[in-house]
């Protein structure tokens, strides 16, 4: 168990766990770090047909801590090497198992780009995913580049120029999530997905995941580019 995340195990699938929900599980480099950790380690399990991501406190993530990277003084971690959102997205990039997300409340930011990067995601019918990088000026690496390689270019354009908040059901229409459901019955719905994929032969998910993940581009920094853009240094919290 880490800091900042836990690992509970099931039979045949596993949950990480964001787990800062006095934050509302906003992400900082020792969690993005753990999370990392996790992936790498789960995905060479043989016993593990996938692997499902949500938040504890029944949200998912409102994003990056912006009062973290912002505080004066630097936290003690800052500077460190324990992580960092761009090398987690690389190991979820190249995860060799099914990704499943409980999308529970909200997904902000950082936090819609951890649903994109998963393979099936359970939303509830009023919790929100939303791209506001734009009410910020900041860049959005991730969430570009994620939404680029799975999705088209106007459902792109629709989550990012608008900076709105988008609900469980559109986000079934628009293929971003497999299913929405009340909100409290996210979580089983996609612990039930799980179960279902464990119940396949041994390593079946593994096989057809490596066919998918192979049609991708090799170099997956050429997904996720380096940015420049500091406007998260000064930037305001996001609004409705």
């Amino acid at each position: 168990m880490g800091s900042y995340t836990y690992i509970e195990k099931h039979a045949g699938w596993a949950e990480i766990v964001l787990n800062r929900p006095e934050r509302r599980n906003a992400l900082i480099p020792p969690m993005a770090g753990e999370i990392t950790q996790a992936i790498e380690g789960l995905q060479t399990d043989k016993e593990i047909a996938s692997i499902l991501i949500r938040g504890e406190g029944g949200y998912l993530c409102s994003g990056i801590d912006l009062k973290a990277l912002q505080a004066d003084p630097a936290p003690e971690w800052q500077g460190k090497d324990v992580g960092d959102i761009r090398s987690m997205h690389r190991a979820l990039y190249r995860c060799r198992k099914p990704l499943l997300c409980a999308l529970e409340r909200f997904a902000i930011n950082a936090g819609a780009a951890l649903v994109f990067a998963c393979d099936l995601t359970i939303a509830g019918h009023t919790s929100f995913l939303q791209i506001g990088e734009i009410q910020q000026g900041s860049d959005l690496p991730m969430n570009a580049g994620w939404l680029k390689l799975k999705y088209t270019e106007q459902v792109l354009l629709r989550l990012s120029l608008l900076g709105d908040r988008v609900l469980g059901p559109e986000l079934v229409t628009l293929g971003l999530a497999l299913q929405s459901v009340d909100e409290a019955q996210v979580l089983k719905t996609l612990r039930a997905v799980a179960t279902r994929l464990a119940s396949f032969p041994e390593g079946a998910s593994e096989t057809i995941i490596e066919r998918i993940r192979g049609m991708r581009p090799e170099d997956a920094d050429s997904v996720f580019p380096v940015s420049d853009n500091k406007a998260l240094l000064t930037a305001n919290q996001v609004r409705s």
